[in-house]
């Protein structure tokens, strides 16, 4: 679903991710279901049972003379049924384990399957067979709740530049035309205006630019994963370099003219992605005017009123450097729990982190638990990319525990860490304020304002062999040239990393330090301590630092 930067991500290509992820979720419940079916012999003669599993096994399609007595084998034989049913009815191909009734219906939803599961488990209860009831019967119930017949959510993602050529072209098939040309507050109110008009602004996409016609086709897409796999399917879209109000809106437009907004009823999480350090500065103003908007405040009401927002650390980090990015994510996150709090909505936090401390990495635990007061309210997003992925959870065990701590790390984050704006440290932030600016003045002087420094950095790292690898999704630049501007975050961090400088995670913290001690002499260095000690913030950027140079 990420098509930024991206374009073989295509409609065809979301549209298999999501039907091998339902078929490797009916898969597993139908190799369980069959495996329990032959274990769960007791028969009636023996065992007590319920008066509904009675019923459901009186229903099944297995009427074999020989399983008459086996009521729970009958039962599970036709939950068995209903499963194939399903499966092909979402068009997987299914190798079927036992021969099987072809008049039964599937199920409509996982809900339905897990309440037939519940008919099992509650007869097994009933006559005290609770070994068989809190085996392999509730491990498959718990899997059913967690994958649904959709495994696992698949996020959209795409650049908030491509979704204004795409409305521009929509409304100006509307006669509508110029709305590149516009400025941000004319932009709201023709947005505004088409999508409480409600209209269909056209059906066929015949009419539209390759690229145009692309995103719309993905659009409804996801209304078709959403008809065939369920809303969970496909619970969110991400907009990369959100920097205004109309980025929001134009998203909104698109998913009304598939048919994933009708009326007032959001089908599917839009969520700003703020990466650069003008972004992250911005972004609680542009929060505050989306939500001063009386249609957007309907729209949050069907999504439970509570609002998403993504932060980037990899391009941030590139931008103003390791100290800088750090503190901008900071305050970015304090300014949106304020907003939040002011409008009445429930915030929670998707943090875009990297495995290196350079993109956000570092331990889990720590990092949440340095989150902001009142940004953590017992959840939290995080993405675990490339290398941290095989690391961390390669292993049941390592995964399990991996697992454990950011549910503990969330938990305390939640319990210890009151609503409120961190207002008893404004020294500490004065001093983080004056560090910042120094730190980024320092980092830019060297990356971008010092003569020769693009050709070191392609010289002294393999950042030109890196582009040449299939390792990635998206190509090493934005365009085809040697700018370091132009280049993306994430071998910018790569290539460091593989020359052992390592540069995006320290530079520019010595230099901020080094002239904070200069002006404040020995009090300055006592601050600092004391900052590292009664900070979780600031000790997390210096272990984790220390982890990098060590």
């Amino acid at each position: 679903g990420d098509r930024d930067g991206n374009p073989f991500v295509t409609h065809e290509v979301m549209l298999d991710a999501a039907q091998r992820h339902s078929a490797t979720a009916l898969d597993y419940y139908l190799s369980e279901t069959n495996l329990l079916s032959a274990r769960l012999s007791l028969s009636s003669r023996l065992v007590d049972i319920s008066p509904e599993l009675a019923a459901f096994a009186e229903y099944s399609p297995d009427k074999a003379a020989s399983r008459e007595d086996e009521p729970y084998r009958r039962a599970l034989i036709g939950i068995y049924a209903r499963l194939v049913a399903t499966s092909e009815h979402l068009g997987h191909r299914v190798q079927h384990l036992r021969a099987i009734s072809k008049e039964v219906q599937p199920y409509t939803s996982a809900q339905e399957f897990i309440a037939e599961l519940d008919i099992v488990i509650h007869s097994l209860q009933r006559h005290g067979a609770l070994y068989l009831a809190r085996g392999r019967m509730r491990e498959l119930r718990r899997a059913a709740e967690v994958f649904g017949f959709h495994l696992a959510p698949l996020d959209m993602r795409q650049h908030s530049g491509v979704h204004e050529q795409v409305v521009g072209e929509l409304l100006a098939k509307a006669g509508l035309a110029g709305y590149a040309q516009q400025d941000e507050s004319a932009r709201r109110s023709t947005l505004l205006a088409a999508l409480q008009a409600g209209k269909l602004l056209s059906p066929e996409l015949d009419d539209f630019s390759p690229s145009a016609r692309s995103e719309l086709q993905l659009m409804r897409t996801a209304a078709e994963i959403h008809r065939r796999f369920g809303t969970a399917a496909l619970p969110n879209y991400i907009i990369s370099k959100t920097d205004a109000v109309s980025d929001l809106l134009e998203v909104a437009l698109m998913l009304q003219q598939s048919g994933l907004l009708a009326g007032d009823t959001l089908h599917l999480n839009i969520i700003p992605l703020f990466e650069t350090i003008d972004d992250l500065r911005g972004g609680g103003a542009i929060m505050d005017e989306l939500f001063a908007l009386p249609y957007y405040r309907e729209l949050l009401r069907s999504r439970g009123n509570t609002q998403e927002v993504m932060l980037g650390y990899s391009d941030s980090n590139k931008d103003g450097g390791y100290l800088t990015a750090n503190w901008e994510l900071y305050k970015a996150e304090l300014e949106l729990v304020r907003v939040f709090e002011k409008h009445g909505i429930e915030l929670r936090l998707f943090h875009g982190r990297g495995g290196t401390v350079g993109r956000g990495g570092g331990p889990s635990f720590q990092a949440i638990l340095a989150q902001p007061p009142g940004s953590v309210n017992g959840q939290i997003r995080i993405t675990e990319q490339g290398e941290v992925i095989s690391s961390k959870y390669s292993d049941p065990e390592i995964g399990r525990r991996n697992l454990e701590i950011l549910v503990a790390a969330t938990m305390e984050a939640t319990l210890l860490h009151p609503h409120g704006d961190d207002s008893v440290m404004p020294e500490f932030h004065r001093i983080m304020e004056a560090m910042s600016r120094d730190a980024i003045a320092a980092y830019r002087r060297l990356v971008y304002e010092t003569p020769g420094f693009t050709d070191f950095f392609f010289a002294a790292t393999p950042i030109r062999e890196i582009s040449e690898l299939n390792i990635g999704s998206r190509p090493a630049s934005r365009k085809a040239t040697d700018r370091i501007e132009d280049l993306r975050a994430i071998p910018w961090v790569f290539s460091w990393g593989l020359n052992r400088t390592l540069l995006p995670g320290w530079f520019g913290f010595g230099s901020a330090a080094k002239q904070f001690i200069e002006r404040e002499g020995q009090a300055g260095l006592k601050q600092l301590q004391a900052m590292n000690k009664h900070w979780a913030f600031f000790r997390g950027l210096l272990s984790n630092m220390d982890m990098v140079l060590s």
